[in-house]
């Protein structure tokens, strides 16, 4: 598996649990996911994550997301959307960063300083790898 199809899969598999309404979800452990999965939980759209605990730990690691939750029962994600895949890259400029939803969405990029939100990209001029969208 690459680490496309990794940050694949974990957006799938986050997607689907908000959709059932799951308390958390395991998704696979890499450096790129943790680093993901701290902007999102930096951003609020996740309570916490960890590591899982396992018999196989050296074989198979694994993150436990802990999705968020209001009070009236919606999730803090309404929607995820993968921008750049395995077989095609999305590269953006500095000054070519979109907004999502006027604002409301955040792009996740990945740039030579680190995974970041556009916002926080934009502020340091730097482009890089456009993700996915999260609102």
């Amino acid at each position: 598996m690459t680490i496309e199809d990794q940050i694949s899969d974990m957006i799938t598999r986050i997607r689907n649990s908000v959709m059932v309404k799951h308390e958390k979800v395991s998704v696979g452990k890499s450096k790129l996911n943790q680093n993901i999965l701290e902007v999102l939980n930096k951003e609020g759209f996740i309570s916490e994550y960890s590591e899982e605990n396992s018999e196989n730990s050296e074989i198979f690691s694994n993150l436990s997301v802990k999705l968020k939750y209001f009070e009236d029962g919606s999730s803090a994600i309404s929607g995820l959307k993968r921008v750049s895949k395995a077989g095609l890259k999305i590269y953006v400029k500095k000054d070519e960063i979109p907004t999502y939803f006027s604002g409301m969405g955040v792009a996740i990029i990945s740039t030579s300083k680190g995974v970041m939100t556009g916002i926080e990209a934009k502020k340091l001029s730097l482009g890089g790898e456009l993700l996915f969208y999260v609102w």
